[in-house]
């Protein structure tokens, strides 16, 4: 493999945790501007709720078709290429005054997920071992430090500047980030063997699209509705027949039988579980700091001001990224994995007592996402240690995908918990005090699933990926635990 100096290895590390968090500023640029759609894009608010949904179902069904480009055809080619609808979606969407224009360009924004999974097996190709841990966990966590840095910044334009200006400025840092990768990012010369799986691609989407539409517009289309069911059904068969196909080819857009090897498979339910647990606060919590004072329970804060409360949530994650590196090195990412969802689930019986104040839920909040960046750095570690060399982009992108699976879980759930225990506020259905409880202790307990998942997860011999040798990853008993 191509190993780069300790020189530039700290360039390559800055470089692609910038590309991760600028990927994941994508997902949250519009939430500040939700209630606005409408109006702004002469729309209803049932055709503007697509902005956000379409950005979820496009990079679910690309992040797995990337991950397995980046294992046949080069990491760094297809980094690049998913730099070219991060650049085109925001410029659509800056030139756009109706909504199928906007939806077409946040489709187009969704593509640029899969730079994360990638980046991190590209780091694990060319990284000298020393350097591995600390930057998949800056990275990894990436997902999350983008959310929360973003939202205050895209806040902050919805409220003083022209909507546009949001996308423009979004297209910039795409374009950086695509030269920064062309001067910087070597190519790995790690290949993986066989074709792309054009049929597997098409199962898995359609299985995606169908599960994530149901879930993300169950509450809007009614859960017993015709719509939603045929759509579950859908998915449950199209999956069904997908995973039957990957079976029997020789070269599937997913190997199947590597993750199910229970490392693998445990450490993609725990992403699940810890997806619905990191989205359930990001729900809960903004409505909360800006509910009006009046409900007994809101804390009466702008727009701007819950963006500021909630950016540290996002530098905490960037400062315990590191810490669960050095975790992983010396007890194994089984462990840092453990803490992490344990530390969530204390972050939210925290949130449950300190829901009275901006500063109590400022604290809350970043305890919740220090367990998260543990949870996220944990991940790919465990991954990469049980899988071969030439399938460590297609796992991760998997991986990436259980999380996204999670985030749209919470989505749903805690949607429909706040909707069911609402009252009415001045003519407005806004959910109760004992509403954002439940969702609190929802995500207390998905967490604690999360940490019995994850101590259930084999201990291998070599703890993280910093130690497994290049014969080690490539040989079919590397899953096995001990």
């Amino acid at each position: 493999m191509n190993r780069t100096g300790s020189d530039r290895s700290g360039l390559i590390v800055g470089v692609l945790a910038f590309a991760g968090i600028v990927a994941s500023i994508m997902q949250t640029l519009v939430i500040p501007l939700i209630a606005q759609f409408p109006q702004m894009l002469h729309t209803t608010a049932s055709n503007a709720s697509w902005i956000i949904t379409v950005t979820l179902l496009v990079g679910a069904v690309t992040t797995p078709v990337a991950g397995r480009l980046g294992d046949l055809y080069g990491k760094r080619r297809i980094l690049l290429l998913s730099t070219v609808p991060l650049i085109a979606g925001p410029i659509v969407c800056a030139l756009s005054d109706s909504v199928l224009p906007m939806i077409i360009g946040r489709g187009l924004q969704g593509m640029g997920v899969g730079i994360i999974p990638l980046g991190i097996s590209v780091m694990r190709d060319v990284l000298p071992a020393e350097k591995l841990g600390s930057a998949v966990a800056l990275l990894s966590a990436s997902l999350g430090i983008g959310g929360a840095l973003g939202l205050p910044v895209a806040a902050a334009v919805a409220e003083y500047a022209d909507w546009h200006v949001l996308f423009w400025g979004a297209a910039g840092l795409s374009a950086v980030i695509a030269v920064a990768v062309w001067l910087v990012v070597p190519e790995s010369d790690v290949r993986g063997t066989g074709g792309f799986d054009y049929a597997g691609a098409l199962g898995l989407g359609a299985g995606l699209v169908s599960l994530l539409l149901a879930v993300s517009k169950g509450g809007t289309w009614g859960w017993g509705s015709a719509t939603t069911i045929g759509l579950f059904v859908t998915a449950a068969v199209v999956l069904l027949v997908w995973g039957w196909w990957e079976l029997r080819i020789d070269d599937p857009l997913v190997d199947l039988r590597v993750t199910a090897r229970p490392p693998v498979l445990l450490t993609n339910a725990a992403s699940v579980v810890i997806g619905v647990a990191m989205y359930s606060s990001s729900l809960i919590v903004p409505q909360v700091l800006q509910l009006p004072v009046a409900t007994g329970y809101g804390l009466g804060q702008s727009m701007m001001a819950m963006g500021l409360w909630m950016a540290p949530s996002g530098l905490m994650m960037m400062l315990i990224s590191p810490l669960g590196a050095r975790l992983s090195a010396l007890r194994g990412p089984k462990v840092t994995l453990t803490a992490g969802a344990v530390v969530i689930a204390a972050g939210y019986g925290v949130t449950t007592a300190l829901m009275g104040s901006t500063w109590g839920l400022l604290v809350a909040v970043c305890v919740i996402n220090g367990g998260v960046g543990l949870a996220y750095g944990a991940m790919p570690a465990l991954i990469m240690s049980s899988v071969p060399l030439s399938e460590t982009a297609s796992a991760n992108s998997f991986n990436t995908l259980m999380r996204s699976i999670g985030t749209s879980i919470a989505a749903a759930v805690v949607g429909v918990v706040l909707a069911q225990m609402s009252m009415d506020f001045h003519g407005h259905s806004v959910p109760t005090e004992g509403g954002f409880r439940t969702g609190l202790f929802i995500g207390c307990g998905v967490a604690l699933v999360a940490a019995a998942l994850a101590a259930l997860i084999p201990v291998r011999r070599t703890a993280t990926p910093d130690a497994v040798t290049d014969a080690e990853a490539a040989d079919e008993a590397v899953a096995v635990g001990a």
